[in-house]
């Protein structure tokens, strides 16, 4: 399948939703397959405070935060995501005449992820292990079913929670699931629309943006401040899996793919080896 393009709507609050469904459904209705996914970090957060559920962070030894999900967390999430955020993108885009299919992770084997056994993160200065964390790296994606819904014009909009090897659920990095799904269909472009411009070179001036950010194949990327680390990871990874280019672009503009698209964006490439 020809020039598929991958679109992650980002979870901050000040990603402009809609937007990006008007921009995805304009895309689509030009022929090109485009498969949205999406996370929810704000909605997931708004919830948890509703529900008392303690939102919290554990940051690796590299400087990359991550979502720490225990039990009540987890079931946060896939209320967030799949209850919430996933109804919405679903009538903006009907709402622009596009047919699409919500899915998570779990829906025919989606995305199939190793269970993290135990996940090392700083503490006050302090390595520990966490153990509770139920999340997990995805190691497999149910290409056949993504490339059945769009030969039959669907646009598939999917998000975690992925299905582990034991058939539980466990939560995913949205960036990275997006990067997974890129790879494995051979995208040829992977768009990751969040709250900044793009890959700042200063966090604190908005308008230094970096047109070109190089990560290495291995180790820490050379940005981990903002969120913008795991990104850069995702990127790595669907570029080493087979995506043709990765962006990183603004999800609050008016326009936010048409704009990224004509380069208003990072475009994250691998160091030469």
């Amino acid at each position: 399948m020809r020039d598929i393009l991958v679109v992650k709507c980002g979870g901050n609050a000040a990603v402009r939703a809609e937007s990006i469904c008007a921009d995805v459904a304009a895309v689509h209705r030009g022929g090109t397959p485009v498969i949205l996914a999406h996370g929810g970090s704000s909605d997931i957060d708004s919830l948890a405070e509703r529900l008392g559920v303690p939102a919290r962070r554990l940051t690796a030894p590299d400087g990359v935060s991550t979502r720490y999900t225990d039990a009540p967390t987890l079931e946060v999430v896939q209320l967030a995501l799949a209850g919430s955020v996933k109804p919405r993108l679903l009538s903006a885009l009907r709402a622009q005449g596009v047919n699409a299919v919500g899915l998570t992770g779990l829906d025919a084997g989606l995305l199939v992820a190793a269970r993290k056994s135990a996940h090392r993160a700083l503490v006050d200065g302090r390595r520990i292990i966490v153990r509770d964390d139920h999340s997990g790296r995805i190691k497999e994606v149910n290409g056949d079913l993504l490339a059945t819904l769009l030969a039959s014009g669907l646009l598939p909009v999917i998000s975690p929670p992925a299905v582990a090897e034991d058939g539980g659920a466990v939560n995913a990095d949205a960036d990275r699931a997006a990067a997974a799904v890129a790879g494995a269909m051979g995208a040829d472009t992977l768009l990751l629309l969040t709250g900044a411009g793009g890959v700042l070179a200063d966090r604190h001036d908005e308008r230094s943006v970096l047109p070109v950010c190089r990560v290495p194949r291995q180790g820490a990327p050379p940005v981990v401040t903002g969120g913008m680390g795991i990104k850069l990871i995702a990127a790595r990874e669907a570029l080493l899996a087979g995506a043709r280019r990765v962006l990183i672009g603004d999800g609050r503009r008016p326009h936010p793919v048409q704009d990224a698209l004509a380069g208003a964006c990072t475009e994250v490439l691998l160091e030469e080896q």
